[in-house]
């Protein structure tokens, strides 16, 4: 099953800010496709193929496309080919800053329209090979060194893709478990989470040799 990405994570991967994904979400441009959102504060999940589109969306508009003319290209493409699901998903598009363009079967159509003009285009594959790249990246656990007292530890940091923010667990004493919003803040946690394991383990000790 595809995982769904939550909108801390795709806005760290795609670098679309949170104020655009609610605004776009609102005004039809990439709304999220795995669950969306119920009002303000609810939470929204998006698909890969959603986070392909907001990245495409973000460079037309890094390339001088304005939100309106983007829209306005969305709405044309869904009326007039209502086969293509996600336009900016499923097509290629060619931009000199000012007009967007549509790579068809016909490149005669789109020479005359772009003639002696400069035209930038991206290719959509790099694109999602990029975004792949920063998922996996994103994806795979590390480990830090962390230190309790003058006592080594190995904290194991896992992202949260859904959610964000970082689950972290110690390998030395498995029980010490913690989370935060950030690498620093969820190592703080763990070095809490260890030193209270450690006076657990040393009231334990003391009260069996109390026992004997």
């Amino acid at each position: 099953m595809e995982p769904g990405f939550g909108a801390k994570v795709v806005k760290e991967i795609t670098g679309v800010s949170r104020m655009q994904l609610q605004h776009w979400d609102r005004t039809g441009v990439v709304r999220p496709s795995k669950k969306m959102g119920a009002g303000k504060g609810s939470r929204r999940e998006y698909s890969f193929k959603d986070l392909v589109q907001l990245k495409v969306a973000k460079r037309l508009r890094e390339e001088g496309i304005s939100l309106q003319k983007i829209r306005k290209t969305l709405e044309f493409l869904r009326k007039n080919f209502p086969d293509v699901k996600a336009p900016l998903d499923e097509l290629r598009f060619l931009t000199n800053g000012v007009d967007i363009f549509v790579l068809t079967g016909d490149p005669q159509v789109i020479l005359d329209a772009l003639k002696g003009q400069f035209v930038f285009s991206f290719a959509l594959g790099e694109l999602i090979d990029g975004l792949k790249g920063s998922i996996k990246n994103l994806e795979a656990p590390r480990h830090e060194k962390v230190f309790v007292g003058r006592r080594p530890f190995t904290a194991l940091l896992t992202p949260d893709l859904e959610d964000g923010g970082y689950t972290v667990s110690c390998e030395e004493i498995p029980a010490a478990i913690s989370q935060g919003e950030s690498i620093q803040e969820a190592l703080d946690n763990l070095i809490d989470a260890i030193g209270l394991c450690l006076e657990a383990e040393v009231e334990l000790r003391s009260s069996r040799v109390q026992a004997q």
